[in-house]
C-alpha cells in the first residue's frame, strides 16, 4: 500500500485565511452576512427559540467529536439515513459552561425538549429524534457555506497563497463524503462565535434582529462595496466604514420587515430594538426604519475579531482537506 505524502507547502494556516478576509472585506462581506443571516434563520425556526437549537447542535457535535476521535466518519447520505441519532451522555453543567448559559435555563430547555420528544431517554441511550421538530437536513446550508468557502479561496488564490484549483461544486462534494468531520468543523465554529455574540448582546433574538439590519444596510451599499474587475478589494476597516455610514442612501428597515424576514414577532421586534437603540447599535430615521449606528464599529470590532478567527480555522480545515484528497 502506497503512503501518501502530504506536500505541506500547499496547506494553509489560520494567519493566512484570516488576513485574506480582513484585506477582502468588501468581495466576502456580503456573502458572509447571508450566510450567517440564513443559518440564525434556520437555528430560531424549528423551536422559535435560538437557545433549544444550540443545545440540540451542541449535544449532536459532542457526538461527532466522538466519531472523530474513534477515526469514524459518515457521508452525509449515510448520515441522515436513520431518524434517530444517539448521542453521548451528557450534564447540564457541561452544557452550560459551552453555551455560556445559566444553569436553570438550560435545564428548563433540555426538559422541554424532552417534553417535545426531541430528546429521548431509553434505558441507557440518548436519542434525539429528528422526526419530532422541522429538522431540516443542511443541504442548502451546505451550499452557502461552499460559496462562501469558494469566495475565499479565490482570494486567496488571487494573492498566490493558495493553488490548487477548486470550484464550488467540488467543495459541496467534499463536505457530504467526510460531513461528520467537516460538520463537527462547522459547529465548532459557529457555536463559540453565535455564543460571543450572545455575551456581546445579552440575547440571541438581539443578534438576529442586530443581523437582519446589516444585512440590509450591506444589501443598501452593496454598489459602493463592489470591487469588481480590477479594482483592488476594500479592507476590512474601509468596508465597515461604507457600511455604517450607510453611504449612498438613508433608507432602513421596519419592524414589520424585520418580522416578515426573521419570524420574530414584531412586538418582541420592537421590545429588542429599543434595547439596541438604548446601546448605541441602531439608530431609526423619520420613517421608523433601523440602521447601524456609526459609534457601534469600536464596541463590536474586539468579538468581530475574534468570530472571524473561528471562521478563519474552520476554511483552512476544509481547503486543507482538499489538499491532501
Amino acid at each position: 500500500m502506497s503512503i501518501q505524502e502530504i506536500d505541506f507547502s500547499k496547506t494553509l494556516t489560520d494567519d493566512q485565511v484570516f488576513e485574506t478576509i480582513m484585506s477582502n472585506y468588501s468581495y466576502l462581506s456580503k456573502d458572509w452576512i447571508f450566510h450567517q443571516w440564513h443559518w440564525m434563520n434556520n437555528v430560531y425556526k424549528p423551536f422559535k427559540d435560538h437557545y433549544k437549537y444550540l443545545i440540540v447542535i451542541s449535544l449532536i457535535e459532542k457526538t461527532l467529536q466522538f466519531y472523530d476521535q474513534m477515526n469514524i466518519q459518515y457521508s452525509y447520505d449515510d448520515y441522515y439515513s436513520k431518524s434517530n441519532l444517539q448521542i453521548e451522555k451528557f450534564s447540564i453543567t457541561e452544557l452550560c459552561e459551552k453555551l455560556d448559559l445559566p444553569k436553570e435555563t438550560v435545564r428548563r430547555k433540555v426538559l422541554e425538549l424532552e417534553a417535545e420528544g426531541v430528546i429521548n431517554r431509553n434505558k441507557k441511550k440518548i436519542l434525539i429524534d429528528r422526526k419530532a421538530f422541522p429538522f431540516v437536513k443542511p443541504e442548502q446550508q451546505i451550499k452557502n457555506s461552499s460559496k462562501y468557502i469558494h469566495r475565499v479561496y479565490q482570494a486567496l488564490n488571487k494573492d498566490k497563497i493558495y493553488s490548487k484549483k477548486l470550484d464550488q461544486k467540488t467543495i459541496e462534494n467534499i463536505i457530504k463524503k467526510r460531513f461528520t468531520l467537516c460538520w463537527r468543523w462547522f459547529y465548532r465554529m459557529q457555536i463559540p462565535l453565535i455564543i460571543g455574540y450572545h455575551k456581546f448582546m445579552n440575547d440571541l433574538t438581539t443578534f438576529h434582529i442586530w443581523g437582519t439590519v446589516s444585512m440590509n444596510q450591506v444589501l443598501n451599499v452593496s454598489k459602493h462595496l463592489d470591487t469588481g474587475g480590477d479594482k483592488p478589494s476594500l479592507d476590512y476597516f474601509t468596508s465597515n466604514t461604507i457600511l455604517l455610514g450607510n453611504v449612498g442612501t438613508d433608507a432602513g428597515i421596519s419592524a414589520m420587515s424585520i418580522s416578515d424576514m426573521t419570524n420574530i414577532p414584531r412586538a418582541t421586534i420592537i421590545r429588542k430594538c429599543r434595547y439596541l437603540l438604548e446601546k448605541d447599535l441602531l439608530k431609526i430615521n423619520k420613517k421608523k426604519q433601523y440602521t447601524l449606528s456609526q459609534l457601534n464599529f469600536r464596541k463590536i470590532l474586539p468579538y468581530q475579531t475574534e468570530m472571524f478567527k473561528f471562521k478563519a480555522k474552520f476554511i483552512r480545515k476544509v481547503l486543507n482537506l482538499l489538499v491532501i484528497s
